[in-house]
Formats: C-alpha cells, sequence, structure tokens
C-alpha cells in the first residue's frame, strides 16, 4: 500500500486539480486509494479529494477527512491493510463534500465524526457554493458530526495527543487543523492548497485575512521537522509553508492597494498583481482572476485594515 515515488506527484496533481468537482459527474471507477507512512503510527491517504491522514494502533484507527461517498469502501480497505482495528473517529477539517463524502458510510458503521460546531451548521441544511454556482443539499443524519467543538478539541489515542485547531474566517467559517504532538504531523486542511492558488469559499465565511491567519497558526504549531499534510497537493514542509504564506500575504498586500486605489473588482483583476507566480501557483483548481478575486472580495480597502483584521480572532 505505501505510495511509490514516481506516483506521489501524479496522485498529487489530481487531487489538485479535482477538488470539488461535482460527485454526478465524476467517475471514480479508476481512484485508487493509496497510502504513504508518515511516522509515529500516521499514514497520508491519497486518491480524489482532499488529503486524508489516519492514525493506527492499539486504540483503533482514526481517519483526519474522508474524501467523496463513492470511495467509503475503499477507504476503508486502504484502512484495513493499515491494520484491523475498527475505524472509531473521523475529524472533518470543513464541510465540504470531498473532504466529508465518506461521513454518512463511517458514521453509520460506528465511527465518530467530529468537527467544529459550523460544520455540522452547515452540513445541517441546504448549502451553495456561489463561486462555481454548486447548490449542496443538506447532508443525511448518519453523516453530520456528533462531537463538535468552538476552538479546540484534543484526543488521546494511539500514544499521541491530538490537537485540533479551529481557525476563524480562513477557507470557510468552520476550518480546523489537526497536529498529532508525538509524531509530529500537521494536517492543514484547505487552508494549504500545495501547489496552486487556494480557494477561498467566500459565500461559507472564508475570506484573506483568516486564511493567512490559519497559516501563521500552522506554523506556530510546526518545527522544522514537522511533517505538514495539505488539504491538496503533496506532502510538504514548514519552509514551504511559509513560502506559501509570504506569497499570499503579498498578494493581499498588492490586492488591497488596487481596492484603496478605487479599482473596480474586473479592473483588479486585469491589473494581473499576480502575474509573476501564476505559471507555478495558477495552473491548478484555482485560476489567478478567481483568486485576485477572492482576495479583492475579503480584503479591507487599506493595507492597515487589512493588516489589522487578520487578528481580530
Amino acid at each position: 500500500m505505501r505510495m511509490s515515488r514516481s506516483i506521489a506527484p501524479l496522485a498529487a496533481a489530481l487531487a489538485l486539480l479535482l477538488p470539488l468537482a461535482a460527485t454526478a459527474q465524476q467517475d471514480f471507477s479508476k481512484v485508487e486509494i493509496r497510502s504513504a507512512e508518515l511516522r509515529g503510527g500516521t499514514w497520508m491517504l491519497t486518491g480524489a479529494g482532499g488529503n486524508m491522514v489516519a492514525s493506527v494502533g492499539e486504540d483503533g484507527t482514526f481517519l483526519v477527512d474522508d474524501q467523496y461517498a463513492p470511495l467509503s469502501e475503499r477507504i476503508a480497505a486502504a484502512l484495513k491493510a493499515l491494520g484491523p482495528q475498527p475505524l472509531r473517529f473521523v475529524i472533518n477539517t470543513h464541510w465540504h463534500g470531498d473532504h466529508t463524502g465518506g461521513n454518512e458510510a463511517f458514521g453509520s458503521a460506528g465511527a465518530v465524526i467530529v468537527a467544529h460546531d459550523n460544520v455540522r451548521r452547515r452540513m445541517s441544511t441546504d448549502q451553495v457554493i456561489a463561486a462555481f454556482g454548486r447548490e449542496v443539499p443538506a447532508s443525511p443524519k448518519a453523516a453530520l458530526p456528533v462531537l463538535t467543538f468552538d476552538h479546540t478539541a484534543t484526543l488521546h489515542l494511539n500514544g499521541d495527543t491530538v490537537r485540533i485547531v479551529h481557525v476563524p474566517q480562513a477557507h470557510t467559517d468552520g476550518d480546523a487543523l489537526v497536529k498529532f504532538e508525538r509524531a509530529n504531523v500537521l494536517h492543514m486542511g484547505d487552508t494549504w492548497f500545495n501547489g496552486g492558488y487556494p480557494f477561498i469559499d467566500v459565500g461559507s465565511g472564508g475570506g484573506i485575512d483568516g486564511f493567512i491567519a490559519a497559516l501563521d497558526r500552522g506554523l506556530a504549531l510546526s518545527d522544522a521537522d514537522t511533517l505538514i499534510v495539505p488539504g491538496h497537493g503533496k506532502l510538504g514542509d514548514r519552509a514551504a509553508l511559509q513560502a506559501y504564506r509570504d506569497l499570499l500575504d503579498t498578494a493581499r498586500t498588492r490586492i488591497a492597494a488596487l481596492k484603496r486605489e478605487g479599482k473596480t473588482r474586473d479592473a483588479a483583476i486585469a491589473a494581473a498583481p499576480t502575474a509573476e507566480w501564476d505559471a507555478q501557483w495558477g495552473q491548478g483548481f484555482i485560476k489567478p482572476a478567481q483568486f485576485v478575486g477572492f482576495v479583492y472580495d475579503t480584503v479591507a480597502g487599506s493595507a492597515q485594515g487589512a493588516q489589522s483584521h487578520g487578528h481580530d480572532h
């Protein structure tokens, strides 16, 4: 089940390109769930949708995120290959279906679903992902988180202390970072798209200031040896996370300046403030114009306001 080095970049690229594809149109028949060992009994699992992390040990198995519903049986099989223990907990890093699609199957089978309060709130009612014109119906009861928290939660399992930390108004209003303290592994959820511009779900309470604050929180939770799992893209480290944070901060400053000058949203996009990075970062799921639009919609119209807003939480 270990992921070969040659396959890993391809899997990461596919995961980056297909974060929110509508399941009705997507063909999952050829998707394989691949497992790469991290350390301390943790594994990174990839397939289609958000990256997953599993902890496997004497207390059972638990999973961070669970991709799309049609992949649930394959995810369960991949987990069984890592260890025979039952799946006891699933942590959702946010509400989007490419991270929560397996909830119904795993919840029905007895796993306890854990997430921020706002994840349950959004999954309990019909939602619209305005950026893509997608209507998302309310989830069935079995898919809903049954254990929710407002700021932090901690699990003590498999000899590790697992800290779940809410980061407000980032990718959505319900994002959580998950840190395995002993293994020194950090799952960033979709507050890190490694290899591409981020999707900021403005309609779900996301914003550029909170997004950068979430990256700052991730940096504070990590050191040079931390293995950092992004929501989409390849496994990274603190240096890569810092570079991503700095890029977004520079983009925010530039777009805030355009907004302060009175430029309209379309004019700010036409000014191409991210042009120097687009070849490297603009080829994935989110295109440069979309990213500039997300930032424009959520950044304050002054540099001072943009800077202070991210620390209001």
